[in-house]
């Protein structure tokens, strides 16, 4: 026991109840077992236990040969599993991860429109017993199983294998419509490179005979025709949905788009294909760089004129608010798709972590990060929002009517134009975006290629480049759609319904999966063998009440009040509802679909292949210096 396991000494042979080393190996004998004590610092026998031949995973160090002792299993040669370089380099990938562009526009627009400051109440309960347990949950079960989200159900819950498929459906349509929003952020980036920025007057040949400047010296009035020369920028120079009739008739593709799209790609490309060794580098710029300029952008917005009004109308609690049932739906929409578990992007990110991590930290600390990142941008919107109520002479209920990517490429945009210096705050502001949206796209395929590689690493394994080329290859043609004239209708026809109930039924089966089938006792028993201690009672009546009814409540009430979406001056017709729900239905589809498969090809009775697809197929091993034993 004082030699290290890794020694190179030979051992002759293996007698009976004893472990025996060969080849640098710890084999253990079909009679002794090795139990791993809370230390996680030594391994002792015990006697009368039975168990196979503990086995090397591909989740640790591979062995330089694969040997037998006294005819006992086989030991596998496999290779490493990449983990992050640094502990930093995990924290800021989740932190960037969580941190979209949904902070800056989503929640503002939802905290002012749902009392105000009344509204923290709802937004931090929903946090507190539905948002933080479920984000903690899916790192502690990556970084304890460490595999993507579709090998992972082998040792959780096979029967559940089909969430981990529809997690890769869902990424796909994400990858597809958002990276066309950063698009449009590049097209503005690279038209804020002139002294004059190009939406701020009325002259240009994209301009119509509405066009309204009111920040020019002459005495301009707003009418109800008025249109900024940022609206006609954005809609008719950027998006150019003039020149298309709708979802019926898209028109064709905008080539600048095309290209600004595909440079992004580029940079997503070579940023992840060498896995999280490099994205965890270059994290290090996209997740910071956001925080520097929020901070840039607040200290502007506090010194304009007008600024207080924007944030007595961001912060002024409306306390009757707290009485409707939306308030609350959308206190916890916001909270969970801010964190953003079900997208397979946690359990890829944390099963690179090493074994003993402290995840528990991690999540609190990221998730803390997250929802204060988010309040602190409603005040840098907000204060520009008073600015511009100001100059309009308006209140900022009218100025603030813009929603979602209309409130930064109109609104905000506008009142840049209009500061001194604006060339300056357009460029940095508009690399913040790219930014803000480039690590969660880095997160959003690593999610998707660790899935694939863990469940294919015979095909793939060697191969990530090749896969990583083909995966942007067949996100950027499935963009397609969105760069056309029309595109931005499509754009907000996935975000609305591709991903809002099908994330949020697969985080509902996953928690029912891992509380009620794999046992949150067993669970809990993971956590300490990874952290040396259980989880208190208020994280597992959490996994096992609290968070599926959250979950549950908010599916019903996404489900039984679908949106009704509506986009400049266009509405949506009725049939988009039914393609919106067949879009949303074609990933959810690929669990009970997985189920029926799985109970066909199991052998037996319907019981017994019932007890079979709920019960483990491998043992999930712990490692232990340069080996993993399995866990029984």
């Amino acid at each position: 026991e004082t030699e290290p396991l890794t020694s190179k000494k030979d051992v002759s042979n293996c007698n009976e109840g004893e472990d025996c080393k060969e080849n640098g190996l710890l084999v253990r004998n079909p009679k002794s077992a090795l139990r791993l004590v809370e230390d996680g610092n030594k391994v002792h026998p015990s006697q009368g236990d039975k168990g196979e031949a503990a086995q090397i995973s591909n989740g640790y160090s591979g062995v330089p040969s694969s040997v037998p002792c006294n005819g006992m299993g086989e030991l596998m040669e496999l290779e490493d599993r990449e983990t992050w370089s640094k502990k930093i380099d995990f924290l800021l990938s989740v932190i960037g991860y969580a941190v979209d562009l949904g902070n800056v526009w989503r929640f503002p627009y939802i905290c002012y429109q749902n009392g105000g400051g009344a509204f923290l109440i709802p937004y931090t309960i929903m946090a507190i017993f539905g948002g933080i347990p479920l984000f903690y949950m899916e790192l502690a079960l990556g970084q304890y199983h460490r595999n993507g989200c579709i090998s992972i159900w082998r040792k959780i819950c096979p029967i559940f294998k089909g969430i981990g498929f529809a997690i890769c459906i869902i990424d796909l349509y994400v990858a597809s419509y958002y990276n066309t929003i950063m698009a449009w952020a590049f097209y503005y980036l690279v038209s804020s490179f002139t002294a004059e920025l190009p939406w701020t007057s009325c002259t240009n040949a994209w301009n119509t005979g509405n066009c309204t400047n009111y920040f020019s010296k002459d005495n301009i009035s707003w009418t109800l025709h008025s249109i900024s020369p940022a609206e006609e920028f954005y809609t008719r120079q950027v998006l150019q949905v003039h020149r298309s009739n709708g979802l019926d008739d898209l028109g064709g593709i905008s080539w600048q788009l095309t290209l600004c799209l595909l440079l992004i790609f580029t940079i997503v490309y070579f940023s992840i294909w060498k896995g999280v060794k490099t994205s965890g580098k270059v994290v290090w710029v996209t997740a910071t760089f956001p925080y520097i300029i929020l901070f840039i952008l607040l200290v502007r917005g506090a010194t304009l004129p007008g600024a207080w009004r924007g944030v007595l109308y961001y912060l002024k609690p409306d306390w009757q608010k707290l009485l409707a049932t939306e308030v609350w739906v959308d206190a916890a929409a916001q909270i969970f798709f801010s964190l953003g578990p079900g997208f397979g992007v946690l359990l890829a990110y944390a099963s690179y972590n090493k074994f003993h991590n402290n995840c528990y930290q991690d999540a609190l600390v990221t998730s803390t990060v997250n929802c204060v990142t988010s309040f602190v941008s409603g005040f840098v919107i907000f204060t520009v929002l008073g600015y511009m109520a100001e100059m309009r002479n308006e209140d900022v209920s009218e100025v603030a009517k813009d929603t979602g990517p209309s409130l930064l490429f109109i609104t905000y945009a506008e009142a840049i134009a209009n500061m001194p210096a604006s060339t300056f705050f357009a460029i940095i502001f508009f690399l913040m975006l790219l930014t803000l949206g480039l690590d969660s796209t880095f997160a959003g395929l690593e999610g998707v290629i660790t899935a694939v590689l863990d469940e294919f690493p015979h095909v793939w394994s060697k191969r990530r480049e090749l896969f990583v080329l083909g995966l942007t290859i067949v996100c950027f043609l499935g963009s397609l759609a969105t760069l056309t004239f029309g595109g931005a209708y499509v754009v907000k026809l996935f975000e609305e319904y591709a991903t809002g109930p099908a994330v949020l039924t697969v985080v509902l089966l996953e928690a029912v999966a891992v509380a009620w089938f794999y046992g949150i006792t067993q669970f809990c028993k993971d956590v300490k063998e990874m952290l040396g201690f259980t989880p208190g009672w208020y994280w597992r009546v959490c996994w096992v009440a609290i968070s599926p009814i959250f979950l549950l409540f908010v599916t019903c009430s996404f489900l039984s009040n679908p949106p009704e979406l509506r986009l400049f001056d266009y509405n949506y017709p009725y049939w988009t509802t039914v393609v919106g729900y067949c879009i949303g239905t074609s990933s959810v589809i690929c669990i009970p679909i997985y189920m029926v498969y799985r109970l066909i090809i199991t052998p037996g009775t319907l019981k017994e292949r019932i007890l079979k697809s709920i019960t483990p197929e491998t043992a999930t091993e712990i490692p232990f210096g340069d080996i993993r034993m399995n866990a029984v």
